[in-house]
């Protein structure tokens, strides 16, 4: 990939920046990706993105959390019935 075929800019706010739009969609970052950052001795900056596909919990069909849990209860009854 060209490093000026998707030109963006953004600003630092709180010490955290926002990735463009266009260069989200370019590279596919969704929520729950990761960003690997190196320098390089002469300042270069490379960004790398780690997709995270599968291990979270957005597939999940588990609790909802419409209703109250009582966690040492419900851990030790796990599986009992």
């Amino acid at each position: 990939m060209s490093s000026d075929r998707v030109g963006a800019e953004s600003k630092v706010s709180g010490n955290q920046a926002n990735i463009p739009a266009r260069i989200r969609r370019e590279l596919d970052i969704e929520d729950g990706d990761h960003l690997r950052w190196t320098l390089a001795d002469d300042g270069t900056l490379r960004v790398e993105v780690v997709q995270q596909r599968t291990g979270t919990f957005a597939e999940f069909e588990g609790y909802e959390g419409d209703e109250a849990t009582d966690a040492t209860t419900d851990h030790d009854a796990w599986g009992t019935e």
